[in-house]
């Protein structure tokens, strides 16, 4: 039987798109579910093509009922992965899931971390403090933003030169090449 992600997106979903890309042949690991908090999110067209179902969901739902957490239950999920998702995760999906919700962050912790602190937010305040490295950390989640266990971190450096889209660039070089590898590390240390 096939281990299952769900995987959390908010916006584009390109991450997600390289994980749906990463696990769409593999005989060991599928991406089961789709879950977003926006609509209008273009991952969930990403979804669509890879033939993946998907859950939107409201705030109310989230944090007042245990709805998700019996969506995910039901599709028996050993993985919950988030790829841009902007919300901080309940107690109760942290409980039922713990050590195995893991997030992908634009900036070497704990450096440019918490509430706030996602996408461009994170590159101008790097390219702001005139940092020489930009990186990623890969990390499990616990109640609070970006404190979780670091499970993997990758550099690259930034040329006085570049700009926002290319600082931008090279982190999602960095997040598209490590977090498919680092998420089937995980995935595969977890019992059926």
């Amino acid at each position: 039987m096939k281990k299952r992600i769900a995987i959390f997106a908010s916006g584009s979903g390109s991450n997600a798109q390289k994980l749906m890309e990463h696990f769409k042949r593999s005989t060991e690991v599928e991406i089961a579910l789709v879950l977003t908090n926006n609509p209008d999110a273009y991952v969930l067209q990403r979804a669509d093509n890879f033939e993946i179902p998907s859950h939107i969901f409201d705030k109310k739902e989230f944090y007042q009922t245990d709805g998700v957490i019996d969506i995910l239950k039901n599709l028996e999920i050993d993985l919950i992965v988030l790829a841009g998702f902007l919300w901080l995760i309940p107690k109760n999906l942290i409980a039922e899931y713990p050590g195995r919700i893991v997030n992908i962050h634009p900036a070497i912790l704990p450096k440019y971390g918490g509430k706030g602190m996602y996408g461009d937010h994170v590159h101008n305040a790097v390219m702001a403090a005139s940092e020489t490295e930009g990186g990623i950390t890969i990390h499990y989640v616990d109640e609070n933003y970006d404190e979780g266990e670091y499970i993997y971190q990758a550099k690259y450096r930034i040329d006085k030169d570049d700009n926002l889209e290319m600082v931008k660039f090279k982190g999602q070089q960095l997040e598209h090449q490590h977090y498919p590898r680092i998420v089937e590390t995980i995935i595969k240390k977890i019992k059926k």
